[in-house]
């Protein structure tokens, strides 16, 4: 499964990009980020133009576009520093701590935890990795701020995870492509091995597949590789070593949820983001919300899993991470009402990797730590099985 071949990632923007889902208009994300004065919408498009302009116009000297009161009042809103004779858009990053040779490190910035994971794995330290979304942010309802375009514009590499995952990013990554490299890992694997949700609609939840994430990792080392060809052979062995990895845990992971008796190895979410999970693990996932929690869950959708949990007598559920509990809660309360009892079975990792010190820093220690709650909470209080082991 490491050497299997696989189509190329496909570069947001280019002709070939697949941008499943709908087109993401125009958002106030410039207005949440500056108080929303007036009520002013500021086209994504336009804003990376004319910061590009203003830092053109400072390896010049001082310019029209520096004198003029918006691109002053651009320069402080994006927090940006020019210095007068400094350097352009798209130039180089300081020198990393530990950079023996001096010379600067690509500067690659990855969408979600997740995918910066992936980067770190496969770079081995040659790139500075800055990753836009903290942990436990949820990448489907996230919004850009106006010190997200500086970070992602003065990137040598924009990675996202692709297949519509960061909904309302999804415009500005596009237009972003006109100038840095995006290169989206998911939209190049194989259309057989997705799950579609809607009519040319997949299912970005990927990585709960440890065998079809690691098809990521030789994508990754190809996008990190054409950045910079001198690190070809470090990028190939990091993704190759990875990828063995993911597969070795694919396999644990098969082994240990197999011990659950079939009948109860039914895992309740707060959203649907499992189901590469489940068809890969054998196991039956149900989310109270969609594929994206941008869609709510409705009273009927509550009581569709009442029915489920009681009469089939499942013993727990289970939270996210990144997801909002509220529906989740009320599903256990209308249980109860019926006179079932469900224990609450854990807080599963979904969207995001855990923060620093959580022990799920990595998608190797999410995987493994979720394996864990899943099996605990589907063992019932009185017959546990038996801990993972760890690595």
């Amino acid at each position: 499964m490491v050497n299997a071949p696989v189509s190329a990632a496909v570069p947001i923007g280019s002709s070939r990009s697949a941008r499943p889902g709908k087109k993401c208009d125009g958002d106030d994300w410039w207005g949440d980020a500056i108080g929303g004065r007036a009520g002013r919408r500021y086209d994504q498009e336009m804003i990376l133009s004319r910061q590009t302009r203003i830092f053109e116009s400072s390896k010049k000297g001082l310019g029209p576009a520096v004198h003029s009161p918006v691109a002053l009042a651009l320069l402080f809103a994006f927090g940006l520093v020019v210095r007068l004779q400094g350097s352009a858009v798209g130039a180089p990053p300081e020198t990393a701590p530990g950079t023996a040779s001096g010379a600067a490190q690509p500067r690659v910035v990855a969408t979600t935890t997740v995918v910066a994971d992936l980067v770190r794995q496969v770079a081995g330290g040659r790139v500075v990795v800055d990753c836009l979304m903290a942990p436990g942010i949820d990448p489907h309802s996230y919004k850009a701020t106006p010190r997200d375009v500086d970070r992602l514009a003065k990137a040598n590499l924009v990675i996202a995870s692709g297949l519509h995952l960061e909904g309302k990013l999804s415009e500005l990554l596009s237009r972003l492509g006109r100038r840095v490299p995006v290169v989206a890992v998911a939209d190049g694997l194989p259309r057989d091995r997705l799950l579609e949700v809607a009519d040319g609609l997949w299912d970005p939840h990927v990585w709960f597949d440890a065998g079809l994430w690691s098809l990521c990792a030789p994508e990754t080392a190809a996008a990190l590789t054409k950045l910079d060809p001198a690190g070809a052979d470090v990028y190939r062995d990091g993704a190759r070593d990875y990828a063995a990895r993911l597969v070795a845990l694919d396999d644990e992971m098969r082994a240990q949820l197999a011990r659950v008796p079939k009948e109860r190895r039914v895992i309740v979410t707060a959203h649907d983001a499992f189901r590469y999970f489940g068809r890969a693990y054998d196991v039956e996932v149900v989310g109270v919300q969609g594929t994206s929690t941008e869609a709510e869950a409705g009273l009927a959708d509550i009581n569709r899993l009442v029915d489920l949990v009681v009469t089939r007598r499942i013993p727990a559920v289970f939270v996210e991470t990144s997801v909002s509990d509220r529906n989740v809660t009320a599903l256990r309360e209308g249980a109860k009402s019926r006179g079932h009892e469900v224990e609450l079975g854990g807080r599963l990792y979904s969207d995001s990797l855990g923060a620093p010190d959580s022990g799920a820093e990595t998608l190797e220690e999410v995987l493994r730590a979720n394996l864990q709650t899943i099996l605990q909470g589907l063992g019932g209080p009185q017959d546990r099985l038996d801990p993972v082991t760890q690595p």
